[in-house]
């Protein structure tokens, strides 16, 4: 019975990502290579069973071709994880020593400031960054106060700044929570036996402290950069028409100019890229730890 139990138990979760990640995926990796065609739905060929030799002859990189000699994808490829990788440092920057902080608090004012960490997700995320255009616009709430203290206007409104803001703030409880539960554990006896024995705190932060806490800061950092990579509503509502990123990109290719070949090539080129950080970050837990 317990082995059955065990099975069970290995069984449902590979189930669940066939069903929910593999088989979506070699959906959209079929449709990247496809071709665009005037019909519904926009591309060709499409499966069927009593022609399966002319399904897979119709098959092609072509699209993967065509984004490769298009630089506007190239720019927006690269701009995607630029972007996203400025973010997800300022969100360290900004995100340990919150969670440092709250780690170091007693019990009761943990839970309240946790508690307010996670309290920007009782709001619809759309209507928060919706609340960033009221500020950043030049009419908006940040411009009255500068104008107010006597400084200029500041025109951040539709620029990439204004992307990272949003980025920064939206993602910053994936960034502190992760770091909080890897620093509330933290055996503080080790910072002070580094202590006793003459380092001093900055010291010992940098030597016992912070490497405890890189399974925490890979956690984060993989919450925060992966979703950030493909953000669509953040560019498109704060960054204008002259910020790229992917996400915007798969969108226009989808719905704009239905060419799902090419938004599924996006996707997919995307996908593989974001691989690399996973595989990478997957294996710091083990080094810190031997």
């Amino acid at each position: 019975m317990r082995r059955d139990r065990s099975r069970l138990a290995a069984i449902l979760p590979a189930v669940w990502l066939a069903a929910f990640f593999a088989f979506p995926f070699l959906l959209v990796l079929k449709l990247s290579l496809s071709d665009t065609a005037l019909a519904i739905p926009p591309y060709a060929p499409r499966f069927a069973w009593d022609r399966l030799d002319a399904f897979v002859a119709g098959l092609d990189f072509e699209t993967y071709a065509r984004l490769a000699a298009d630089r506007l994808y190239l720019d927006a490829y690269v701009s995607s994880l630029r972007i996203a990788g400025t973010a997800t440092l300022l969100l360290l920057l900004v995100g340990y020593p919150m969670a440092y902080g709250i780690a170091r608090c007693p019990p009761r004012a943990r839970q309240a400031l946790v508690m307010a960490v996670i309290l920007p997700f009782w709001t619809s995320f759309l209507i928060r960054i919706y609340a960033w255009i009221a500020i950043l616009k030049p009419a908006g709430l940040l411009n009255a106060g500068l104008g107010a203290l006597g400084l200029p206007a500041v025109n951040l409104l539709n620029t990439e700044a204004a992307v990272i803001l949003g980025l920064v703030y939206a993602y910053l409880p994936f960034m502190v929570l992760p770091l909080y539960a890897v620093l509330e554990r933290r055996d503080t006896r080790l910072v002070e036996a580094a202590r006793d024995l003459g380092a001093s705190p900055v010291r010992a932060f940098w030597s016992v402290t912070f490497p405890l806490s890189l399974p925490g800061v890979a956690a984060g950092a993989l919450l925060c950069f992966i979703p950030m990579a493909g953000e669509f509503v953040v560019p498109d509502l704060l960054g204008g028409s002259e910020t790229l990123m992917l996400g915007r990109v798969i969108w226009t290719e989808f719905f704009a100019n239905r060419d799902w070949p090419a938004a599924s090539a996006v996707a997919v080129a995307l996908l593989a890229t974001l691989l690399v950080p996973i595989l990478l970050f997957e294996r710091q837990p083990a080094k810190v730890l031997r």
